[in-house]
């Protein structure tokens, strides 16, 4: 097959590219600018429940389904759908695959993807899904290390430990709510302290608004949710914010750690990962225990990707750009061979 046209619909961006046979990139502004010779559409779709283990042609009873999803994952879902019906009139003649981010993640053992809830939610589908999933499995193929934890920081976050290339534990959740603070989501909270605001304050409505619009580093900070912004400002809310972030971050490394009964490699990746020294700074610093030792003058210079590890590191600590596209588009040729 020859190119491939990617559409990645994320929580803060929409990314087209055109992928070639060899792996070569180009990125489009919009769908009337992919070439001729595009031959399928790849979606990047986030959330595929218990129904989408794999990938999926689209057609209208798919289409349809993933419709049904949009709840689980309202920042990713909703414009990823719109997405795909907008590809699908422009180029009705051309197969369009979804590409899952929950797959990666199939291999959760139940130990780690089961709340402690009674049988009869757990009925309802309620459990551990992960997300990123293209991300860290983009990571685990270019850091081929038996005990990996992939740090996937960016509008979304997530920490991931991926044993011998496959996920054994995550901290997003049922929904790409869960884990770790991110620029406007708040990460996991008291489920107490959401009841008791549902019962006393906030309407349904008002609180999934909040959860999804208001928190993370924006609602830490009351400035911004980009942490360019925040590293910019000399205001306390805003140290904070970092400092909230980072120490979260590292904590959920050392859980996944433990799932990995220790660490070879730390992946940093994606627009906070790729891009922030100072997070990454601050993150390792915490996991010196771990035998985490970063090169500050060489993770303060360099562009992914890129080992910022200190030499004879028992850890190494690797920045990677994220290429979600990549993973995507060989994932569709594997479906429609």
């Amino acid at each position: 097959m020859a190119a491939v046209l990617v559409v990645n619909a994320g929580s803060v961006s929409l990314k087209l590219s055109v992928v070639g046979p060899d792996g070569e990139t180009t990125k489009v502004s919009t769908l009337a600018e992919a070439p001729d010779d595009v031959e399928a559409v790849a979606h990047r779709v986030v959330h595929g429940g218990s129904r989408f283990r794999e990938p999926a042609l689209i057609d209208d009873a798919v289409e349809l389904e993933l419709a049904g999803l949009t709840e689980l994952a309202p920042l990713h879902n909703t414009p990823a759908l719109a997405a795909i019906r907008e590809a699908r009139h422009a180029f009705p003649q051309l197969p369009q695959v979804a590409v899952f981010d929950t797959a990666f993640h199939q291999t959760i053992p139940d130990r780690a993807s089961t709340y402690a809830l009674p049988l009869e939610l757990r009925e309802l589908g309620i459990r551990r899904f992960g997300f990123h999933g293209l991300s860290v499995q983009w990571a685990s193929e270019q850091v081929p290390v038996p005990r990996l934890v992939v740090c996937h920081l960016g509008g979304g976050c997530s920490v991931t430990a991926v044993r011998d290339g496959r996920s054994v534990d995550t901290t997003m959740g049922f929904t790409p709510l869960e884990g770790v603070p991110m620029a406007t989501r708040a990460g996991s909270v008291d489920p107490g302290a959401l009841v008791y605001l549902l019962r006393h304050h906030l309407s349904v409505e008002s609180l999934d608004f909040a959860l999804e619009h208001e928190s993370g580093l924006a609602g830490l900070s009351g400035l911004s949710g980009d942490v360019r912004e925040l590293e910019g400002s000399d205001q306390p809310p805003a140290r904070l914010a970092l400092d909230v972030f980072t120490y979260r971050v590292a904590s959920a490394v050392g859980a996944m750690a433990v799932a990995l009964d220790g660490l070879d490699a730390l992946v940093f990746t994606a627009g906070i990962g790729e891009n922030s020294a100072a997070v990454r700074e601050a993150v390792c610093t915490r996991l010196g225990f771990l035998g985490v030792e970063l090169d500050p003058s060489t993770n303060a210079s360099i562009q992914p990707d890129a080992v910022v590890s200190v030499s004879g590191s028992s850890v190494r600590v690797v920045v990677l750009e994220a290429r979600e596209d990549l993973v995507a588009a060989r994932e569709a040729r594997r479906l429609l061979q």
